[in-house]
């Protein structure tokens, strides 16, 4: 493992969760922000479909 060391200042039970949990924040934060701008999805939550 190539940041083996970094496991000796965080514990693996509070750092993975941790990323885990940034990882799955951003991923939705970057599907709402393009959904949200997108013209068809807006027309579809309307019921233009």
């Amino acid at each position: 493992m190539n940041q083996g060391r970094l496991w000796c200042v965080v514990n693996p039970s509070v750092g993975l969760p941790l990323f885990l949990g940034a990882v799955a924040i951003t991923s939705l934060v970057v599907h709402f922000a393009v959904l949200s701008n997108s013209d068809w999805f807006t027309a579809f939550i309307q019921g233009g479909g």
